[in-house]
Order: C-alpha cells, then sequence, then structure tokens
C-alpha cells in the first residue's frame, strides 16, 4: 500500500509537470490525472499527518467506495467480505434472516420476505421500515452494513426495531438467523390442465429448475388431456442472474431478439436471440407480475410480451433496466458498475419506467387494493432516467382483446391477482379451442 500512496504522490507531480508545458488538451480529451493528483495529495497528507496511525485499506476502500456512492443507486464498491455475501446470493443459500432490503428516503424498507425464514416466522411484512439493528439506528445506515448485521452463523439472534405504517408503536423483535435456502421455482398442476410455474429469482440454476418443473408438469398432465395452458409468475422476483432470463425466455420463443443493451451513447453492445431448438409447445400464456418484478423479471416479461407470446397480468414492474458488470479488485475486492441500460426487442428502455401489463390486476389486500404509495426504481435517489437510444424509437403495442372471463379456483383463495390471471387464461385456451373449431 505504501508502495501505491508513492506511485499516486509522483502521478500527482506528472500532472503538476505536465500543466506546464505548452500544449493544453481539450476538454473532451483532458487527462484524469490531474483529479487523480488531487486525490494522492489528500491521501499522503492524511498518510503522514494524522494525529493517530490509519489503516491503508480502509482509506483506500473508503475512496473508492465514495466515488461510486456519486453514480446510480445500483452501482457499489465490494470489499472481499461483501463480495462474498453477493456470491452466495446468486448461489441462493445463505444465512441471514430471509429478508430483501432497500432505502427509500433513508430508511432502510423490507421488499420481500422469504418464505419460511426469520423474518416471515416473526411476521416481518413488506413495507415494513427498520428503526434499529442491534441497537444501531438504521436511518441513514448503507445498505451493506445492514447486510453485514443481519447475516451471520445460524442459530445466532439480531434484535431489530421495525415500524409498521398504521401501528402506533415500534415492533420490537428477535430474529434467529438461519440458512436461508432460496428454492428458484415452485410449481404445480392445475385444474384443466393449467401449468403453473413461480420464479422466485434467476439463480444459477433457475433454467435447470425450470426445466425439470416443465417436463415434471407434462408428464403429470397426460393423464388428464395434457398441458392447456401456462401461468409464469414473476411477481417479488428481484431479478438476478440476465444470461438465466435469456434462457428462460428463448424456453418460450423460437425466434428474435429477447433483450438489448447499450452502453453510453446508445452504443449496442449486446443482443440475445432466440432459438428454434428446445422450445416448448405455443401453449396459451400469461405473466403475472406486480411492483416488486425487477431486472431479469422484467427481461423475461418484456420479452414475451413484445413478441406476443403472452399476456401480462397485475401491476406495473419496477422498472429497473440497467445492466452491472462485476469487475474483480485485487485483494478480492470488486467493482459492481453500471454499464448499459437493457432494452425490450421493441427498443422500449424499462428504466425507472417499468412494463405496464396487458391485464391491470391490483392485488386486494385484505379489502385495501395495492400497490398504492408502492417503492419502485424512479424513487431511488440518483436512478437513471429510461433515455432510449440515440435515433431509435420505441414501438407501441397494442393491448390484446380479450374474451371476458370470470373463472375462479381454490389455488387463488387469497389471491386475486392470481385469480384474474387463471381466469384471462381460461378464457385464452377457450378461444384457441375455438378458433380451431
Amino acid at each position: 500500500m505504501r508502495g501505491m500512496i508513492k506511485a499516486l504522490a509522483l502521478v500527482a507531480v506528472g500532472g503538476v509537470m505536465g500543466a506546464l508545458g505548452v500544449a493544453r488538451a481539450t476538454p473532451e480529451d483532458a487527462s484524469p490525472y490531474p483529479n487523480l493528483g488531487v486525490f494522492a495529495r489528500a491521501l499522503v497528507h492524511v498518510e503522514t499527518s494524522y494525529v493517530e496511525e490509519v489503516d491503508q485499506d480502509a482509506l483506500v476502500y473508503g475512496a473508492i467506495r465514495g466515488m461510486v456512492a456519486t453514480l446510480d443507486p445500483h452501482s457499489a464498491f465490494l470489499d472481499p467480505e461483501e463480495m462474498r455475501l453477493l456470491e452466495s446470493d446468486t448461489d441462493g443459500r445463505f444465512a441471514g434472516v430471509g429478508v430483501e432490503i432497500s432505502v427509500r428516503d433513508g430508511w432502510l424498507t423490507v421488499l420481500s420476505v422469504f418464505p419460511g425464514g426469520p423474518a416471515a416466522l416473526a411476521g416481518v411484512k413488506p413495507g415494513d421500515r427498520f428503526l434499529r439493528l442491534e441497537g444501531r439506528q438504521a436511518r441513514d445506515m448503507r445498505m451493506d452494513d445492514a447486510v453485514r448485521i443481519m447475516r451471520g452463523e445460524p442459530g445466532t439472534r439480531v434484535h431489530v426495531a421495525i415500524r409498521r405504517e398504521g401501528e402506533e408503536s415500534d415492533v420490537e423483535l428477535d430474529l434467529t438467523r438461519a440458512m436461508i435456502e432460496v428454492p428458484p421455482v415452485d410449481a404445480r398442476l392445475l385444474p384443466g390442465g393449467v401449468l403453473y410455474i413461480s420464479l422466485a429469482s434467476f439463480q444459477s440454476n433457475t433454467v435447470d429448475e425450470l426445466d425439470a418443473a416443465l417436463d415434471a408438469g407434462v408428464r403429470e398432465a397426460r393423464a388428464s388431456g395434457g398441458v392447456r395452458g401456462l401461468m409464469l409468475d414473476l411477481r417479488g422476483n428481484p431479478g438476478g442472474l440476465v444470461d438465466q432470463a435469456v434462457r428462460v425466455s428463448d424456453e418460450f420463443l423460437s425466434s428474435g431478439v429477447i433483450v438489448s443493451t447499450r452502453a453510453r451513447g446508445g452504443r449496442l453492445l449486446s443482443e440475445s436471440h432466440a432459438s428454434r431448438i428446445g422450445t416448448r409447445p405455443d401453449w396459451p400464456m400469461v405473466v403475472l407480475v406486480n411492483e416488486l418484478s425487477a431486472s431479469a423479471a422484467e427481461i423475461v416479461a418484456g420479452a414475451l410480451r413484445d413478441h406476443h407470446r403472452a399476456t401480462l397480468v397485475g401491476d406495473r414492474t419496477f422498472g429497473k433496466g440497467s445492466v452491472q458488470n462485476i469487475i474483480d479488485l485485487p485483494g478480492g475486492s470488486a467493482l459492481k458498475l453500471t454499464i448499459a441500460r437493457y432494452y425490450t426487442p421493441s427498443g422500449e428502455s424499462i428504466q425507472a419506467r417499468g412494463i405496464e401489463p396487458d391485464v391491470s390486476a391490483p392485488q386486494d389486500l385484505g379489502g385495501r387494493r395495492g400497490p398504492e404509495g408502492a417503492f419502485r426504481e424512479a424513487d431511488l435517489e440518483g436512478h437513471l432516467d429510461g433515455a432510449s437510444p440515440e435515433g431509435e424509437t420505441s414501438t407501441a403495442r397494442d393491448t390484446p382483446r380479450l374474451p371476458q372471463a370470470g373463472a375462479h379456483d381454490s389455488s387463488f383463495a387469497s389471491d386475486s391477482q392470481g385469480r384474474t390471471a387463471y381466469g384471462v387464461l381460461k378464457a385464452l385456451i377457450e378461444a384457441r379451442a375455438s378458433e380451431a373449431e
């Protein structure tokens, strides 16, 4: 680290010497080294003159963290421990209290609760705000620090205080950490040959689990006439690995663009296409989405909608349409950097906008209609806008005309969105059957 400081000091001197030369750079070609010189000088002063010994790793990590914090809310510096946490998340297995959190108006807010986890068993609900974690004030706490506190050895406890809308007093809870298993796929066969599949997240094994669930559903349905329709539930799905989202989309699309990404200035960075190989049958299909369907989930919803492969039912999605790349740094740390926006096949940017469903169906929460005041990407401080690539415009898509349907099923007794989606799908199945006659 001392060698790094000396090198930075030399850069600072070099920046000053360069300024004495005759040649002057234009603003577009201006070197970043003068600003690096400012940083180097400050670092040298702190290292040599501060009243006590300093942790040089902490200084440099803090400087990088502060630099990245000036960008969008999804870019971040990850120290080695935070990098290990990220890797455990993508594997779908970690020890903690079982909540997904984000920051809203400075408050750590619960976005979703993992079923069967410690938080769910204690009654924690989406929308709850953390006031204190282990005695520390949670207001304006960095999300990475909050995650550190809530993660830990299974069987150990973490004391939290939460505030819930409509409650007069704060709620104090002792949560016992446990291993949180996040199965990415849940599937069951419903009456009428309807295969219901819920995707909780896009982990490294999501496509394999989806394939197994589809194959099992097809086998089970053979005795009753086969699969007649598919419900794909992406509600509460926070996203995950983009390559898994592309492969999930490819399961149901035989050709065409699935998603494209564009970097600074609208430059095309990548474009993923569907392949006919392995495409599932053209079953009538609905996709359930809500305000917590984000990122990779929005890639799937947007692709299936734009290709007229599925009808979307539910609420407008979260609106996270940016792409992050993990860049390894020395010592096990990493930079999670937003490098692009992604676009649906029609050229639509979802960033800070979300996807409007074809059939709007707000969830009925015990007589209360949701998601009023729902927290989305556009509410995050410093979020990117949803600029379309230069020279391109989004392609409007007509909402399909759907037959009237009022089907009900006990599988969705307390799920009004599920009932609506099931009814829409049964109507689509009936319409398909009528066309075949």
